[in-house]
Parts: structure tokens; sequence; C-alpha cells
């Protein structure tokens, strides 16, 4: 009852902000050495994400699937700040849902000789029907956690070269969601069925799993990170609850009316809140060295592991998931 009291108030934690602080407010300024992948930024938390950092002098990458949207998103980030460079924001195409894609977009990416500080894996889908990628794999867990596993994996020489050759630590942000906590049952034997188009599909036990996933992904990720002594972190975030187009499927009379009762009870974050954990995580001095963890509200709630009570399944999911990109690429994963 407390912590729900805190909440709906937006009381401030130990790192001085709480549930009602915005992007703004939470991010470090004067980062005009620093270049950001943030996925999922033409809309939402993550264009908020994107424009904030922007705003504070960060070189932009947006990937997308959409780059007509990637574009306009860019206009309304441009058009924020008068003397912003537009040539600081780059688009280029992603489809996070497709091997192929990451892997030819990473390329792209290493062909402009950019440094990579930070890398915000943002993007998520919500599929109430049962859809599939190209390479077959279940939509929900291809787009919110293998694509970015993948991506994450590709661009992690590039991260810890450029913070080697910098001396500025680099930060990898997961969003996840509280929702991860849902999903019951044996992960290994949901993931050996996330091909099967003739099995029973639950929507919402989909998305549970492809969040779960991103925490474990952390997990096993801040291990391999501190094994290679990288002065590279990974922490994730758990935005709050943020009405944005990740709910686009299910527009509507009832849900238009669930939101704004939300809205009114305080429950709902509005979209710079809800990037402000993210914005937090990646640029605030109070993050420095932090690896492993899960924040909500700007506030680090300790390590990830403790989240998901057993580091097998971490080890078990980044194994699996080697495995399922390696047969989708051809190649075997180092």
């Amino acid at each position: 009852m407390l912590e729900m009291f805190k909440y709906l108030v937006g009381s401030a934690g130990a790192s001085g902000y709480g549930s009602k602080s915005t992007a703004e407010e939470v991010s470090e300024s004067c980062m005009n050495s620093i270049t950001a992948i943030v996925t999922g930024a033409t809309s939402g938390i993550g264009e908020e994400t994107a424009r904030v950092l922007a705003k504070r002098g960060v070189r932009i990458i947006i990937p997308a699937r959409n780059l007509k949207a990637a574009e306009e998103a860019k206009a309304r980030i441009v058009s924020e700040s008068d003397c912003f460079d537009h040539s600081r924001i780059t688009v280029m195409a992603l489809d996070l849902s497709s091997v192929n894609s990451v892997v030819n977009f990473v390329s792209n990416f290493e062909s402009l000789n950019l440094p990579l500080n930070l890398l915000i894996n943002n993007a998520g889908r919500f599929c109430y029907e049962h859809a599939f990628s190209e390479d077959g794999i279940e939509m929900t867990f291809a787009t919110n956690y293998l694509g970015h596993f993948l991506l994450t994996k590709l661009l992690l020489n590039r991260m810890i070269e450029t913070a080697k050759s910098t001396g500025v630590q680099g930060r990898i942000v997961n969003v996840t969601s509280n929702i991860h906590s849902w999903f019951s049952g044996d992960i290994f034997e949901y993931l050996g069925q996330i091909s099967q188009k003739n099995r029973v599909y639950d929507s919402t036990r989909a998305y549970a799993f492809s969040k779960l996933a991103n925490v474990l992904h952390t997990v096993q990720l801040a291990h391999k990170l501190q094994e290679m002594k990288a002065n590279v972190t990974v922490n994730c975030v758990h935005p709050g609850v943020v009405k944005t187009n990740l709910n686009r499927e299910r527009e509507g009379f009832v849900t238009d009316l669930i939101f704004y009762m939300a809205s009114k009870s305080r429950l709902l974050k509005t979209i710079p809140e809800g990037a402000a954990t993210s914005c937090y995580v990646a640029t605030n001095r109070n993050v420095e060295n932090v690896n492993g963890n899960y924040f909500a509200d700007c506030n680090d709630q300790g390590s990830c592991e403790c989240k998901t009570k057993s580091a097998h399944l971490a080890e078990g999911l980044w194994s699996a998931s080697e495995t399922i990109v390696s047969t989708l690429t051809g190649k075997p994963q180092p």
C-alpha cells in the first residue's frame, strides 16, 4: 500500500527521482561526444528517449522498419531545438523480427565508422493474433527479444572498443516490463514451441515471456561483461504503464476508456515520465558501474537475478538463443 501511495504521488526514491520525474529532469547534459542507438524511436517512449538524448547533444541512430515514420520522428526531434544539427540524427533500416535485417543493419552501421556508447533496446510489440516472422519465429518473441539479443551481440565489440578508446563507460539498456513476472511454466518447454503454428496462443503470456527473456538476457550479458572485464554495463528498466503504439492493434472505445480511467487515477504515466527511467539509466552518473540491475521509476530495484530467481535460466536462454540464431544465419555464434 505504501509503495502504491509513493507511486501515485511521485515520491522521490534514493536517486532523488520518482514515478512522476520526466526524462528531461533525470538526464545528464553536455553529451556531445556520445553516440546512441535507440530502437523503437519512431513514437512513444522511444521517440521521447531519442529526443531528450539529442537535446543533450547525443548523436542518435534511429533504426526502423518504417523509414517514413522514422524520418517524421527525426523531423519532430529536430524541431524541438533550433540549434540542433539534423545531421546528428541518422535513420537506418532495421526490422528486428528479421535476423537478416539485423545482420544488415549492423553491417551498415559499422560502415559509418562511428563509435557506439549507448544501446537502448526499447522497441516492443504486443501481437494479439498469432503471427510469425519471416524466419518462422513467433512475432512477439522475435521482435521484443530475439532481434535485440542478436543486435546487442553483434554490436558488443564496437561498444567495448569505444569504451576502451574513449574511457567513457558504455551502457546497454534493455526495456522490459514488470509483466515479466506474469509468465509461469517451464520456459524451455515454451521456447521449444515458439515456432509451432498449431498451438494455442495466449497473447499476454507471449508478451510476458518476451519481457522475461529481456530480463534473463540482462542477467547473462552482465555476467559475460564482467568476465570480459569490459567497460560496458547492461541494466534493464520497467518504464511503467504508458499508452503508446504498443497497443495499436487494439485501439478503440474500450481500450481508450481503460487508458482514460487509468490516467485519471494517476496510474498511467505520461510519455515523458515513461521515458525517464531509460534516460536515467543511460546517462546519470549515479548508475556508473552498476551492472545487471533492474530499475523502475528511476530507482535501482536490485539485481535482475533476484527478479528471476534463477541464474541457470539466463544461461539456458542464452544458449538456446545462440542455437536459434546460428540456425537462421547459417553461422555459428562466437
